[in-house]
């Protein structure tokens, strides 16, 4: 899958993107709401000048491509609940999943997107939230089923299990912790232990970037 960053700069009308620095704990789905847009389509849309709504997002994913919008260290406005510093707006990476074509290959997509965001962050599928969670809209809407919220309970299995697919390294599993204070899990393995790089390189005060194109971690303090 192609992913590839195209940032809205940041004189987009209606201040789609403020630049109030993020720390994000959690990553929040949605779906466009538009049967016939692709991700570049989306993209687009956030300078329309016809688009006159303070909306944006930072990812948006179809079925052969994924756009990142607004870097993942700033705040997007997806999560309608305010700009609270603990508000979904303030507080989360939003990733809207298109609706338009193979939405089976789309959703497998996403599915890969989000366990390889969740790897690299050290987080596990109770760091996924709905937009509904934020704001009560009934979003990602294809995922509502009737109120049963079976298609959201699916995603999020089809994510865990992909981390679990993922998981090739074996070994014992160990706390690791900064200062006293646990930050990740990890697992030792022939007397190297492997941990996120960015739960522990953050607890130690580094910023840290992941260029997905060349596989690449970048730390920075």
């Amino acid at each position: 899958m192609i992913y590839r960053k195209d940032h809205i700069p940041r004189t987009t009308a209606c201040k789609r993107r403020p630049g109030f620095a993020m720390s994000a704990t959690t990553i929040t789905i949605h779906n466009t709401g538009n049967p016939s847009s692709s991700a570049a389509g989306e993209r687009t849309w956030l300078t329309n000048p016809s688009n006159n709504r303070q909306a944006s997002y930072h990812i948006v994913v179809d079925s052969k491509e994924t756009v990142e919008c607004l870097p993942l260290t700033e705040n997007a406005w997806h999560s309608g609940d305010g700009s609270g510093s603990k508000s979904g707006n303030r507080t989360s990476i939003g990733i809207e999943i298109c609706e338009s074509g193979n939405y089976s290959q789309t959703l497998d997509n996403a599915v890969d997107l989000v366990a390889s965001m969740l790897k690299e962050r050290g987080w596990g599928v109770d760091r996924l939230r709905r937009h509904f969670d934020w704001s009560g809209k009934i979003c990602p809407r294809l995922m509502y089923d009737g109120g049963k919220w079976t298609g959201w309970t699916a995603f999020k299995a089809m994510v865990a299990a992909k981390l679990k697919e993922d998981d090739d390294v074996k070994g014992e599993e160990v706390t690791v912790k900064v200062n006293g204070k646990k930050v990740a899990d990890g697992v030792i393995d022939a007397g190297v232990t492997y941990t996120p790089a960015r739960a522990v390189a953050e607890a130690l005060g580094a910023t840290v970037k992941y260029d997905a194109v060349s596989k690449t971690v970048n730390i920075t303090k």
